[in-house]
């Protein structure tokens, strides 16, 4: 996954975002406010640039202070095809296993492909 940091990137990334609302509005709002210099320590990543499947916000990992807390860590996605959430969940260093975490999202399929990730690896979903 890319962290897209220049503003420019961020800016063309939220134009594209805003043409999708209402199912962006998890990722528009944080991309809302690390592009304008993000005072929550957050970050935007891809799995690739321009052209990207899937964009996932979340707190940086150096900020995490307790890995217990899903709160600090929640993370929000919008994802234009299912493969790429599935890859995501299943390979990435992107959503790390060894925090308790939380994944927002509005889009259809979202929670099943939770679902049958975490059933596959054994893990409990709440």
């Amino acid at each position: 996954m890319l962290i897209l940091r220049c503003p420019a990137q961020l800016q063309l990334l939220e134009e594209t975002l805003r043409k999708s609302l209402p199912t962006t509005l998890p990722v528009l709002g944080t991309v809302m406010t690390v592009a304008r210099g993000n005072p929550v320590c957050h970050e935007v990543l891809v799995d690739s640039w321009p052209n990207f499947s899937i964009v996932l916000t979340r707190l940086r990992p150096e900020d995490h202070r307790d890995p217990r807390d899903h709160y600090t860590n929640q993370l929000a996605v919008f994802y234009r095809d299912k493969g790429a959430l599935q890859a995501l969940l299943e390979g990435t260093e992107a959503v790390t296993r060894e925090r308790a975490f939380q994944i927002l999202g509005m889009q259809d399929g979202l929670d099943q492909a939770v679902q049958e990730v975490a059933s596959a690896r054994g893990l409990k979903v709440e």
